[in-house]
């Protein structure tokens, strides 16, 4: 028999298939039971997980920096004394407040790396001022165990610590280490027990420093605003009010040791010129009483008060050139390496004392820097290269003053000479004189100058306070501002929403079955005859097409036997139509048996093969017995009369079973005596249906293929897989099967693009539809 597939089948209307996102939402409407199971226990987990986890405060303090870049006028009576106060930079200063040494002194200050619980039936409870007890860890062991301390409190004097009796206020060794248990209060049996439990102090210094932040209020302001999450607020209050204390005694000290260290070199200076003021005054007494002077003429008087104007001039330029020295010695004693400028007590040149202030500034800001830097850092690098560069410049600036004063003295002296020359005239005895009080004035004024100086110093080391002032103390918020149950719930809640998705995806990736009408319209060009969806009314013989049915089932085998209308050659001759599928299971014996009643309820002869003589069902399904059957006609034991049985309930419709099992039905189905069977049927009846096994397992269904005018290959919803269909597309293509057409069998609410609409409503209203003729159909 030559086969042929070039046909196009006619269908019974033509609807637009719905767009894939309406059937993804059916899919996921008809697991709404998931959804909301899912959603129920996502919001029970965020409610347990909020029981576990402790509120979180935010405390926040404030501090004000004297900024010299930032507003800051520095402008009051008391200036030229605050030697020791230069401004500061905002930047360095957050650094500083941000620095690991700064922090690792307030957790060693207040012993942050203890934590002490009291037990709850849900989370830890910490507490921080109340606790009864301090544990001082001494001398840690290398490894800390996880294990926390559990402390029983027996009496005033002893403690219970894991279980072993400890004296309190005594150096004690434990597997912890070496500690000290300190009480803060009275303690008595009456208290209830008490955890602990011993942190890193490291990875405890690093973690306050993540939590703390410190920023400028505004770009232009000078006021820090400190902020720390923490869970016990009393505590936050106690880290940020100990950083800042820590921060303002630091400053403090730095003050103090540079007053000293200027303390001490005007002290050395006056200790020098104390002894030289002493010899002078001693030279004086002696030549006096040597001499027996008591008074100068006037005649002298002159005289000696221009000579006096310019020794006094020429002393200031010998100060100015001593002064010169103490700065040229600074210079070469504190070459390559850092230190405080001297004092420019006697030079008036001011570039000269703008670069020694310049100088002590950056003297003293290198020192504060480098205590929280190493000496490679960019910044303490910048420091000592702006040192060097202003050194050099002093030293070229010092050269210069000294040639003019150099230049100066000499004038001066030549004066000294011409005067000296005038005095001659008058008595040795009063020249003399003259030449040793002129020394005593002239160490006498320096004594005083210095003695000034170091009452100025003095006063501005003792009037010392920080370079910042606190404008609000810290303080927590009066309200946990995490976790934030709101947001816990809505990020819960969508995740259990987002889990049955997920999981609906990824059982649709993973699994390779057809799910959907395009998984078949997009590998194959093999037409589809039409759709059948899963029924609920399926009873145990496998018929759900009855007289008067009202099904959306049934409305779909009317639809079949409609269209199986469009797939013959001629309508006056009798149809074969083969019944196949990929693997087992797929709704053959199903779907040919109610199409079989289907046209037999329109008065159209129908009989029915069962001709799966590999594992046959359909006999099963209409409970009727297999004594005899296909196998026997085909080895010439029996007549097609001998083997046709009506069914029960319907007229017009007969079946053949399979009979007995034989060991060979390929090599049977290749009998003669298959195609005489078919001869027979088609003058008895007007449609033969054959129940075939599926063409993905064994060759049966392409024997008897020649002998059937149509095909219809079942392809079964979550059930068939999707490389069969490239089988089907390349039979189709082969050209092996006559009319090869599909029927989606087993498809699920929503997936079908033409069964969209409630039958159970069409059917089910309070008027029902009035059914004219026999009502068979």
């Amino acid at each position: 028999m030559v086969t042929n597939n070039s046909y196009t089948p006619a269908q019974a209307y033509e609807v637009e298939p719905e767009t894939n996102l309406r059937a993804m939402l059916m899919r996921y409407v008809r697991n709404w039971p998931w959804f909301v199971l899912s959603l129920v226990l996502a919001l029970g987990a965020a409610y347990v997980y909020l029981l576990y986890q402790p509120p979180g405060y935010k405390v926040k303090a404030s501090l004000l920096i004297k900024d010299e870049k930032k507003g800051m006028d520095g402008t009051s009576m008391l200036k030229e004394l605050d030697l020791f106060t230069p401004s500061k930079v905002v930047e360095n200063e957050i650094e500083i407040l941000k620095s690991y040494t700064l922090m690792d002194r307030v957790v060693t200050n207040l012993g942050l790396d203890v934590h002490y619980y009291t037990p709850t039936r849900t989370v830890k409870k910490e507490i921080y001022g109340d606790s009864p007890i301090r544990l001082l860890v001494e001398k840690p062991v290398a490894q800390l165990p996880d294990e926390a301390l559990e402390f029983t409190f027996l009496d005033a004097r002893t403690v219970m610590l894991n279980g072993q009796p400890y004296p309190v206020n005594q150096s004690i060794r434990t597997p912890y280490g070496q500690l000290r248990i300190l009480t803060r209060k009275p303690i008595s049996s009456k208290m209830e027990p008490l955890v602990a439990t011993i942190a890193n102090h490291t990875e405890t210094v690093e973690g306050y420093l993540g939590n703390l932040t410190v920023e400028p209020t505004t770009k232009q302001a000078t006021v820090l605003m400190m902020t720390l999450d923490e869970a016990v607020p009393d505590k936050g209050v106690a880290i940020l009010n100990q950083i800042i204390n820590e921060y303002n005694k630091e400053a403090v000290i730095d003050k103090n040791k540079e007053a000293g260290n200027t303390l001490t070199f005007i002290e050395n200076r006056l200790g020098l010129i104390s002894g030289e003021l002493s010899t002078v005054e001693k030279e004086v007494e002696l030549y006096k009483s040597t001499q027996g002077i008591t008074d100068l003429g006037a005649q002298a008087q002159t005289f000696l008060s221009t000579v006096k104007d310019n020794d006094t001039q020429l002393n200031e330029v010998n100060i100015r050139l001593s002064a010169l020295g103490d700065v040229e010695r600074y210079l070469q004693h504190q070459a390559g390496q850092s230190g405080l400028a001297p004092a420019t007590l006697g030079l008036s040149d001011p570039i000269l004392t703008g670069l020694l202030l310049k100088v002590s500034e950056l003297e003293a800001k290198r020192d504060e820097v480098s205590r929280t830097m190493s000496p490679n850092n960019p910044l303490v690098q910048s420091l000592d290269s702006q040192l060097k560069t202003l050194k050099a410049s002093i030293n070229e600036n010092v050269q210069t003053i000294r040639q003019q004063l150099t230049s100066n003295r000499g004038q001066l002296l030549a004066n000294n000479q011409r005067l000296e020359g005038m005095i001659r005239t008058v008595p040795g005895k009063e020249r003399a004189l003259l030449n040793i009080t002129r020394q005593q004035a002239i160490k006498n004024g320096l004594y005083t100058y210095l003695l000034q100086k170091r009452e100025e110093t003095a006063l501005s080391a003792a009037s010392t306070i920080p370079d910042s002032r606190l404008v609000d103390a810290a303080r927590a918020g009066s309200k946990p501002v995490k976790p934030v149950k709101m947001t816990i719930f809505a990020i819960f809640g969508l995740l259990g929403l987002l889990a049955p998705v997920g999981f609906l995806t990824a059982k649709d990736a993973l699994n390779n079955r057809v799910l959907h009408r395009t998984d078949v319209e997009d590998v194959t060009q093999v037409p589809i005859l039409g759709e059948v969806v899963k029924s609920r009314q399926i009873t145990i013989d496998n018929m759900v097409f009855k007289p008067r049915l009202q099904s959306v089932i049934g409305e779909q085998i009317r639809t079949l036997r409609t269209n199986l209308h469009f797939l013959r050659s001629d309508p006056n001759t009798p149809q074969v139509v083969l019944f196949t599928s990929s693997i087992s299971g797929e709704g053959k014996s199903f779907m040919s048996l109610n199409l079989g009643a289907s046209l037999a309820l329109v008065n159209n002869r129908t009989v029915i093969l069962e001709m799966d003589m590999r594992k046959p069902k359909l006999h099963k399904s209409l409970h009727m017995e297999n004594h005899s059957g296909l196998s026997n006609y085909l080895i010439g034991e029996a007549t097609i009369d001998e083997l046709l049985q009506p069914v029960t309930g319907y007229d017009n419709y007969f079946i053949i079973t399979a009979g007995p099992l034989p060991p060979n039905p390929a090599e049977l189905l290749s009998s003669p005596r298959l195609g005489k069977l078919f001869e027979e049927l088609k003058e008895r009846f007007d449609y033969v249906l054959v129940d075939s096994p599926p063409i993905g397992l064994v060759t049966d269904s392409q024997l008897i293929a020649p002998y059937a005018d149509a095909t219809l290959f079942m392809v079964r919803h979550d059930h068939t897989p999707k490389n069969s269909i490239k089988m089907v597309d390349v039979l189709f293509k082969e050209q092996r099967f006559q009319r090869l057409s599909i029927i989606l069998n087993g498809v699920g609410e929503g997936e079908s693009y033409y069964y969209n609409y409630n039958y159970g409503e069409y059917y089910g209203g309070s008027e029902k539809k009035k059914w004219l003729g026999n009502g068979n159909a």
